[in-house]
């Protein structure tokens, strides 16, 4: 074994304290002195300590390092140190080639085992380690300081402190992190060089190849093939949040609107009237988009008027429906399956708007909850163009995250996606094709909302931002092309509404009939009929409203506590909070109408020079807007009071909400779910007479008012044979005086104004003649009129021959293109001849006739 030489003059090393090789190579001489290098030694023993390695073990105690010691180990001593320890180290090396990849693993894993091996051997790795150290620096010192360093194998080689325990690495290898002043000069350089890295590679081999604890670990994961890793994305998509929130939409609609849903082919929601007229509406567009397109405004009611199917809100994205099925049961069973997928669609919506400005899930189901069973919304069962707004929220949310804006972030550039923009305008179209009862107000805001939002960016950009923030092309491309089609779709749906107006002057509203269905400001906490919860008790204050269906506007007590707890506690800005609470007074007073001061500063302007908007009538609808402006004031407060919630939960042990906390932030769900509870009747569907399924048309149908009307036109979906009957938001001159002509029918009057319409039959419907003029005149007989009566089922039907007003019909000409008699003669012939006539002709006349008169009529007469 070789003698360790002390750097100050190449003195021995103290006893049991041989070369231990270093945490890393030694410095050049002429770099660093001995003082530094002592110090570095202490330094290395004490980050060792400190990381948990435990102290340095040595026979004697160090001594302390001597600067000038130092300066006096020439470069002639260091030679001859590292020639007597390269020779030492080679036959070490001999000895211990065998075990030396061993003991480097031992050494890799344990580090303390293998320098307390070498602390009293000095052999294999000490020799290898210590000559290499030595061959490079020649000190004693570094021997020294290796007894720090080196028993923390694993260890950085600058510091001597603690490095990544898992790596199979020799100790020289370790050593390399050192200082860059820390290598090796000329020939000794590379031959240490090709020495480590011989020995590097030996020793990661046996690691590789010797490593025990490989059994004990766990067996590699096998790849799925691709059925499970179909049920896995299937599994992952079952439980998504999207995919939750829309069946829980789903089963909450089916729930709250029961029972609907329980007998879908007979009963319908409310009342008949209505709901027939809007399931004939799916009902024709579905059939004239498949059969003449050109068509489509141009029904099958309201004969022979023009542009009938504009006589009122069309429900026209819902034309797709209306392709399955015929018939008054397919259509009935439609309207009630339309009638809960609104429902789920308009939670659905006011849930993914509440969510993408900032609310928790907690807070954007009841958003949902409240916005789409909201009490007042009980008395619209009837009116699905009412109910159907579910549209709006949706083309908001998928808006504003195209966008990369949210209430509570405010815009984020890295969130934009414009596949999201074009799809908000697609939704926003749809929603507008349904009608312009409810799309009218929302094309009015979205444009409104496009035109602040250009001003705010242009201002901000230009004087307010350092930095401006990105737009993107693509995102400016997607508004164009998205509010192009918006624009384009609302455009195709007005010119036929500015058609009717131009036919019907009187289909035009004034601003007394506004008037006429303003409500107060009491009908904001009104509730309708058909609430469960407060529908009973509100029976007095209804009485008091000048048409309660319309002006029972409460949007729930429960939202507007939630609401005004989101005014002091939120998740939203104070400035936020103020904007909402402003747009809920402003569409508030929009509500009343005509009630709040006379509208002169509110509603009238808006109805004097916003194109169409004199078109509506019932400013109570715009109830819509502000039950939405609630919800996402009652969503900040829900979202603020969960937060806290789970704060205190993450204060228990465990961290977890106990049963009283989950129920609290449950609770306010709960709570509007249970104020939106109904009781509204589900009569049955009117059924549809045997006249309506085999008369052709052009037909009137008597009785004929708004009500019965309506359900002529449902029962038309059998064939859509042209009907005189029709019901709509105004009724057409020309139907008043159908209504006013028909009271005498039948009479040659009637007879002779209805061939002049080009109608074919009339119908009258014998369960409905109780207390009408027909009531008398149904069994009187026709045989004058030149028409026909005609028992069938439960009706009775009149075929009106063709022919001029009051002339008798007209000889019809033969097969032949000869003249012959008339093939349809009419009918009502008297059968029984008048008596008393003389029984005694008188005689004389001629017997014989005379002959040679033509047997054959000429030929190429004229057939008419």
């Amino acid at each position: 074994m070789t003698t360790g030489q002390s750097e100050t003059g190449g003195a021995p090393a103290p006893a049991g304290d041989s070369q231990r090789p270093t945490s890393g190579p030694a410095p050049h001489p002429a770099v660093e002195d001995g003082g530094s290098k002592g110090r570095a030694g202490t330094s290395g023993s004490d980050d060792r300590t400190a990381d948990g390695a435990g102290p340095t073990t040595a026979a004697h105690p160090e001594p302390a390092a001597d600067g000038n010691g130092a300066e006096r180990g020439t470069r002639g001593t260091s030679t001859a140190a590292d020639e007597k320890a390269r020779a030492n180290g080679t036959a070490a090396e001999k000895k211990s080639g065998a075990n030396g990849s061993a003991a480097d693993a031992k050494t890799a894993k344990s580090g303390t085992a293998a320098d307390a091996k070498t602390a009293k051997s000095g052999t294999a790795a000490d020799a290898k380690s210590g000559t290499a150290a030595d061959a490079k620096s020649g000190t004693a010192a570094d021997a020294k300081s290796g007894t720090s360093g080196t028993a923390g194998t694993g260890k950085s080689g600058s510091s001597g402190g603690a490095a990544d325990g898992d790596r199979t690495r020799t100790e020289l290898d370790l050593g390399a992190g050192g200082s860059s002043g820390d290598r090796p000069s000329g020939e000794d350089a590379g031959a240490d060089a090709k020495q480590k890295a011989g020995e590097k590679k030996t020793g990661d081999t046996a690691v590789e190849a010797k490593d025990p604890w490989t059994a004990f670990g766990p067996a590699p994961e096998a790849t799925p093939g691709r059925p499970r890793r179909m049920a896995r994305a299937v599994g992952r998509f079952l439980i998504h949040e999207w995919t939750l929130a829309a069946l829980g939409s789903l089963a909450l609609a089916v729930l709250m609107t029961w029972p609907t849903l329980r007998y879908p082919l007979y009963t319908m929601p409310q009342d008949t009237w209505d709901p027939s007229l809007q399931a004939w509406q799916m009902a024709w567009s579905g059939h004239i988009l498949l059969a003449n397109p050109a068509q489509l405004w141009q029904s099958n009611s309201f004969f022979p008027e023009l542009w009938s199917f504009a006589f009122s809100d069309t429900l026209l994205g819902y034309a797709p429906a209306g392709m399955i099925g015929t018939g008054p049961e397919a259509a009935v069973l439609r309207y009630n399956i339309m009638f809960v997928l609104a429902h789920a669609l308009a939670t659905f919506g006011a849930y993914a708007l509440a969510r993408q400005l900032g609310s928790g899930r907690m807070g954007a189901a009841v958003a949902g909850v409240a916005f789409a069973y909201a009490p007042w919304l009980l008395s619209q069962a009837g009116h699905l163009h009412v109910l159907s707004n579910g549209g709006i929220p949706l083309a908001l949310a998928m808006l504003a995250r195209g966008h990369g804006w949210s209430l509570r972030h405010g815009y984020r550039p890295e969130l934009r996606h414009d596949g999201w923009v074009y799809a908000g305008w697609l939704v926003a179209a749809w929603q507008l094709s349904l009608g312009f009862g409810i799309g009218l107000p929302f094309a009015y805001f979205l444009g409104g909302a496009v035109l602040v939002a250009v001003v705010t960016w242009y201002v901000r950009r230009t004087w307010f931002w350092a930095v401006r923030r990105p737009f993107g092309i693509r995102l400016l491309v997607a508004n164009l092309v998205g509010g192009a089609l918006f624009a384009g779709v609302g455009l195709l749906m007005a010119i036929p509404y500015f058609k009717v107006t131009e036919l019907h002057p009187n289909a035009e509203r004034s601003v007394g009939d506004i008037g006429l269905f303003s409500p107060p400001a009491s009908g904001f906490v009104t509730a309708p009929a058909e609430s469960r919860i407060w529908g009973g008790l509100h029976e007095g204050a209804r009485a008091a409203l000048p048409w309660h269906p319309e002006m029972t506007l409460l949007p729930g007590f429960v939202l507007y506590a939630l609401a005004a707890g989101g005014l002091l506690f939120s998740v939203w800005k104070l400035r936020q909070r103020l904007l909402l609470l402003a747009g809920v007074v402003g569409t508030m007073v929009l509500a009343m109408g005509t009630r709040f001061f006379g509208g002169t500063w509110t509603y009238v302007p808006l109805f004097e020079h916003l194109p169409g908007w004199n078109g509506l009538r019932t400013p109570g609808r715009l109830m819509l807007w502000v039950t939405l402006l609630l919800c996402l004031l009652a969503a900040g407060a829900v979202t603020a009071f969960t937060d806290r919630v789970y704060e205190l939960a993450r204060q228990r042990i465990p961290s977890w909400p106990g049963p009283w906390l989950r129920l609290a932030a449950v609770l306010p769900l709960l709570l509007v779910a249970v104020e939106g509870l109904n009781t509204t009747p589900h009569p049955v569907a009117p059924a549809q007479p045997t006249a309506l399924r085999l008369v052709d048309g052009p037909m009137l149908v008597l009785p004929s008012n708004q009500s019965l009307d309506q359900h002529v036109m449902l029962w038309s979906t059998s064939h859509f044979q042209d009907v005189v009957n029709g019901g709509s938001g105004f009724t057409p001159r020309q139907l008043d005086d159908v209504r006013r002509v028909t009271q005498s029918f039948p009479d040659q009057t009637s007879v002779d104004y209805l061939r002049t319409l080009g109608v074919r039959n009339v119908v009258l419907l014998r369960e409905q003649l109780a207390g009408t003029p027909w009531e008398i005149t149904v069994d009187l007989p026709v045989d004058s009129l030149g028409i026909t009566r005609e028992e069938m089922g439960d009706a009775v039907v009149y075929r009106l021959s063709p022919g001029e007003p009051g002339s008798a019909p007209q000889p019809q000409p033969t097969q032949s293109d000869q003249p012959g008699l008339p093939t349809n003669l009419p009918t009502g012939l008297p059968t029984n001849l008048p008596s008393g006539l003389p029984t005694n002709l008188p005689g004389g006349l001629p017997t014989n006739l005379p002959t040679g008169l033509p047997t054959s009529l000429p030929t190429g007469l004229p057939t008419r």
